[in-house]
């Protein structure tokens, strides 16, 4: 029993310690994060600009614009941060860091979880930033503290779904390129879904598209407290969609570490 809780530390201390080297980077290099921040901001601005006539079409969701687009902006800022850490350990991986840790005893299971991590927390900077900048221009939170929680949550949770799958790239591919196929991915599924405009509002195959996309249930939780109530029947699907794809990509990025030959 001892044994066991020995390496449930053990454990716990390599996952907080890659979690926490990623935070001091930042700290370090504040230039890292700059993109994560200004970018999802850029994105609520061009996208109230764009979409804003809308609000005036009956079925839309909100008069207010940015209720609709901020958590869109948060979360796409979330996938900023997920491939952000993806990026860094593609560097250290480059670099001869990630060889050396894993020539380490011990499993290899805290740098899957430290990096997820790592990911989760950096998710939170974009989110802030882009949840004030809206507020300071008019946003509205009907839904109170619940809406501002599941926000909080879909952002988190979403970085670490891009992060795993960002993993399962680098797993195979080994270098820095693999980035631009995770942004091509990444990206795909988050336009195809309801980021700018409802599913009442599409047609065709891009309707079929976005109601089988998970990434709009995901969508549908963070907006769903800046529209009105929180509501159990739409908090639920937008959990089981990230808990989904928290497990699939998870364990095919678990697979890909264990298969990494340093």
């Amino acid at each position: 029993m001892n044994l066991v809780n020995l390496e449930i530390r053990h454990s716990s201390q390599v996952a907080s310690a890659i979690c926490m080297r990623g935070m001091r980077r930042i700290k370090s290099r504040p230039v890292l994060i700059i993109p994560t921040i200004v970018m999802p901001v850029v994105l609520v601005i061009s996208f109230t600009g764009a979409f804003s006539s809308l609000t005036r079409i009956e079925g839309y969701g909100t008069s207010n614009i940015y209720n609709w687009m901020a958590p869109y902006g948060a979360l796409q800022g979330a996938v900023f941060a997920g491939l952000g850490s993806v990026g860094s350990s593609a560097d250290d991986l480059e670099q001869g860091f990630f060889d050396r840790l894993l020539l380490t005893p011990g499993s290899r299971f805290p740098l899957l979880v430290g990096t997820v991590g790592y990911s989760a927390c950096r998710a939170l900077i974009p989110t802030t930033a882009v949840f004030l900048f809206s507020l300071a221009f008019g946003m509205t939170v009907p839904g109170g503290l619940l809406a501002v929680i599941s926000l909080y949550i879909a952002t988190s949770l979403l970085a670490v779904v891009f992060c795993l799958i960002g993993l399962i790239i680098l797993y195979k591919m080994k270098t820095q390129r693999s980035l631009m196929l995770m942004q091509v991915i990444a990206f795909g599924a988050l336009f195809i879904s309801v980021g700018q405009v409802p599913q009442s509002f599409m047609d065709g195959w891009l309707k079929v598209a976005a109601r089988y996309n998970p990434i709009t249930n995901v969508l549908e939780l963070s907006r769903q407290g800046f529209l009105g109530d929180v509501a159990w029947s739409t908090t639920w699907p937008g959990l089981l969609a990230l808990a989904s794809m928290i497990l699939v990509s998870g364990a095919l990025a678990w697979r890909g570490l264990k298969r990494l030959a340093p």
